[in-house]
């Protein structure tokens, strides 16, 4: 659950009496020698107006050291920790952390750092509370003057609904229930979506989508959701496709894993939660494009008619793919997904594929840094400065065409697997690459989608990753001018 209604529009202060009104101050560690001193009008970072002298009292008699994490109140307001100044979800404590009451921040922040300061705010407000009662924040901040609350706010929700997704537990979140979920966001937000679910999917050349969900009790499916801007075609604007790996439960197949391995495979939807996520950023701001996400949605399970290892299944681009694991299930039915996204009049300005696809990019680059693989410089560039905006960290990884030797076959046209243990992140981004066809603006993310420990306003569990640089990406550089 996340708390929209405790952000509210920007007032001049001045007309509020102390009692209605508290002053937040943002204090960054290097001010802190400068604090303790009683110098509090000099410091590294300046606040403004200057702390008072309670609160500087304060600070000194609890060692406060201006440290992400830490915040002290009294009546004169409160003190909230920065670090480094290389967090700007650092003020989300206050939302969690402080009294019932009203707030606004004195520090002056440009248009950038008001609208994270906003936001970190209200994902200080989330909480995932569908199975558990857990204490609801209460305390609420007047937005930045610079701040265009509604925009932080559909940010926020959509930020929301990613993290629940991938939260819910998989008796709660099989293929039916995801589908559900996105039925529920095109009614919302005035979207179409089809679904072609169980045998249709052979009959209409899904067959990778088909052999990977077909063992479960629920039946595999593939979403397809599509949506303009008041239900109105033009001409001339850009076409954006999301495919999100949508695999609800990953047991690893008949290449099963291991306890531990399956532990957080809940979680293993987390690209098409992602791509829902970033669709409800998009329809709610209504921006001026051509917006398709598909989503291929399976369990990938155990059963008699499971798929094997050594099968070889054909794909709906027409070649052949030899299974070396089963556990290597995503990229096949992202391979159709793809296929499907690029054929005739679909063909998109701008392709976006995000999948939790691999342990070797956490391997590579951990859970916090998502790598991404793009052959156009131009688009690598524009999502690159995205990123650094947002302060949602992506990291560009080479397409190195050399390595797809490795996924080479004897019986068919491509193994789904490489032959040995290294780079294998870029091995399945590889693989991807051989069902898009040449020259499509493609940009592909190898996502985690969960946070392992909890810093302010980003929980530990399920977590929207590179969606808002990509949403930034998409405002700047795919609507009409």
């Amino acid at each position: 659950m996340l708390e929209t209604d405790l952000l509210l529009p920007w007032q001049d202060v001045k007309t509020l009496s102390d009692k209605q009104a508290s002053p937040i101050y943002g204090v960054h560690a290097a001010s802190y020698e400068s604090i303790k001193s009683g110098n509090k009008t000099d410091t590294p970072v300046q606040t403004d107006p200057p702390i008072p002298e309670m609160l500087h009292n304060l600070s000194l008699s609890n060692n406060f050291t201006g440290e992400v994490g830490e915040i002290l109140c009294t009546n004169e307001g409160a003190l909230i920790g920065l670090g480094d100044g290389s967090d700007p979800f650092a003020w989300a404590i206050g939302a969690n952390s402080l009294p019932q009451g009203l707030y606004y921040i004195t520090n002056i922040l440009n248009d950038n750092l008001a609208h994270l300061a906003a936001l970190s705010w209200l994902l200080g407000t989330y909480k995932f509370d569908r199975y558990k009662l857990q204490k609801k924040p209460v305390s609420k901040l007047i937005a930045p003057s610079n701040v265009n609350i509604d925009s932080v706010k559909h940010e926020a929700t959509a930020i929301g609904l990613t993290r629940n997704l991938v939260n819910t537990p998989t008796n709660d979140m099989l293929p039916h229930h995801l589908e559900e979920e996105a039925s529920t966001l095109c009614k919302e937000q005035n979207a179409h979506m089809k679904t072609i679910e169980g045998d249709d999917l052979i009959t209409q050349n899904f067959p990778l989508v088909h052999a990977v969900g077909r063992a479960s009790t629920d039946a595999p499916r593939l979403i397809d959701i599509k949506w303009q801007p008041d239900d109105a075609p033009s001409p001339n604007r850009r076409k954006v496709t999301i495919v999100g790996k949508g695999v609800c439960f990953d047991n690893g197949g008949l290449n099963m894993k291991s306890g531990a391995g399956m532990a957080l495979m809940k979680k293993d939807m987390g690209g098409a939660a992602n791509s829902l996520g970033l669709a409800q950023m998009i329809m709610a701001n209504n921006l001026d494009i051509d917006l398709r996400v598909i989503l291929p949605v399976v369990e990938n399970a155990i059963a008699g008619n499971a798929f094997r290892p050594s099968d070889v299944i054909p794909s709906r681009k027409g070649l052949t793919v030899e299974i070396g694991n089963t556990d290597a299930e995503g990229r096949l039915i992202l391979a159709d997904a793809l296929t499907y996204a690029t054929e005739d009049d679909n063909k998109p300005d701008l392709l976006i594929s995000l999948a939790t696809l691999t342990g070797a990019a956490r391997v590579a680059l951990g859970p916090e840094l998502v790598p991404f693989y793009c052959d156009d410089p131009a688009i690598s560039a524009k999502l690159a400065v995205a990123s650094e905006e947002t302060f949602d960290p992506v990291w560009q990884m080479p397409l190195w065409s050399r390595y797809a030797a490795n996924l080479s076959s004897n019986i068919a046209s491509v193994n789904n697997i490489s032959g040995n243990s290294f780079a294998g992140s870029i091995i399945a981004a590889l693989f991807l690459k051989k069902f898009i066809p040449a020259g499509t603006p493609w940009i592909h993310f190898d996502i985690y989608a969960w946070r392992p420990q909890s810093e302010p306003g980003r929980p530990k569990g399920g977590e929207a990753q590179a969606i808002r640089a990509l949403f930034s990406m998409i405002k700047q550089h795919y609507t009409i001018a």
